[in-house]
């Protein structure tokens, strides 16, 4: 019971699980095969661009550009494909060297620049929408290339292309976080970036990389996005980046940093796309679908706010003492730091 508890993944799995039961109960069609398949469409785009967000909310940041930088990234994608004739084969690589430069530039003026995460990606959101808006006089481009909605609508032994990207991306994230020298920087950054520096990390560095990983991944999303609908628009991605920080936030990654993981966030974003879902099943208006967003997002934050209040009472209701709190909240960032 102890190992159910303080695992990250239960109180995830446990909200996924419950928001499901309740649109299935609250609608026949939330379990319709054609639904079910769209839905794991929809949180495809979501879940791979919160790959990103989680990472550099490890390492004490906060990325708010991933929505318009997608919609900049579908534009440079319509001219690289529609004006410029640059081949799809071309053309894919080039967008995500792209987004990774992008963020690379997010990441040094935040990390070398000592401008605050917030306020870099926050201007970034306006200026990345402003650049989409200066492509094709800001009007959207059709039809960028047949071969593109293969990407996202293709199938292989009867397995939608999108859930391949999630296996392989989130296998490759849990892997680096769990396993490798950069991902447990990245926790000793996020948890306490004096100490870290202390161990002989480069903290600006580390926190520069974060960014660059969310770049990449946001192009990643961009693609699909563009393949999903066969065309770039400076509208897309509203909204994207917030549904990215709830899903790792509703994921149990921490906006002190320190604290996630990255199964735990595919999760959240499945929680995240399953309430949409159950909205538009329910005719709810996009208003309602943006208010229930942003109560998510403030009962999750609320929720890691409280979290060692909330520990302590399933504590003591499923019998577990103080005592034997106590003894294993010591090894709880050992286990973070490797996790």
């Amino acid at each position: 019971m102890k190992r159910v508890f303080d695992s990250q993944l239960i109180g995830p799995f446990a909200a996924m699980v419950i928001v499901a039961l309740v649109v299935a109960a609250t609608t026949d069609r939330f379990l319709n095969p054609g639904n079910l398949s769209n839905l794991s469409l929809q949180v495809s785009i979501v879940a791979l661009i919160a790959i990103g967000s989680t990472i550099v909310i490890i390492a004490a940041g906060i990325d708010l550009s991933a929505g318009s930088m997608v919609a900049l990234l579908t534009m440079i994608l319509a001219q690289f494909l529609k004006m410029a004739g640059i081949p799809l084969l071309f053309a894919v690589p080039l967008i995500l060297v792209v987004g990774g430069l992008l963020g690379l530039v997010l990441g040094m003026i935040t990390a070398y620049g000592r401008i605050p995460s917030f306020i870099t990606t926050l201007a970034a959101l306006i200026a990345f929408r402003g650049l989409a808006l200066t492509f094709n006089n800001g009007s959207p481009i059709f039809s960028l290339d047949p071969a593109l909605e293969p990407l996202f609508y293709g199938k292989v032994a009867g397995i939608p292309m999108p859930f391949f990207y999630l296996v392989f991306f989130y296998a490759l994230a849990a892997f680096t976080m769990n396993f490798t020298k950069l991902g447990r920087e990245i926790y000793a950054v996020g948890g306490n970036p004096a100490a870290a520096v202390l161990t002989g990390i480069n903290v600006r560095k580390v926190q520069t990389l974060t960014f660059v990983i969310a770049g990449f991944m946001t192009a990643v999303g961009a693609v699909l996005m563009s393949a999903r609908l066969n065309s770039g628009s400076p509208n897309y991605g509203q909204t994207l980046e917030l549904q990215a920080i709830a899903a790792a936030v509703v994921g149990g990654a921490s906006l002190a940093g320190g604290r996630g993981n990255i199964l735990a966030t595919l999760m959240g974003a499945m929680t995240i796309v399953i309430v949409q879902n159950g909205l538009n099943l329910n005719a709810a208006p996009s208003s309602v679908q943006n208010i229930v967003l942003g109560a998510i997002i403030l009962l999750a934050v609320g929720i890691d706010m409280w979290r060692a209040e909330i520990s302590s009472i399933l504590g003591r209701l499923f019998g577990r003492s103080d005592k034997t709190v106590k003894t294993a909240s010591p090894a709880k960032p050992a286990l973070s730091k490797d996790a």
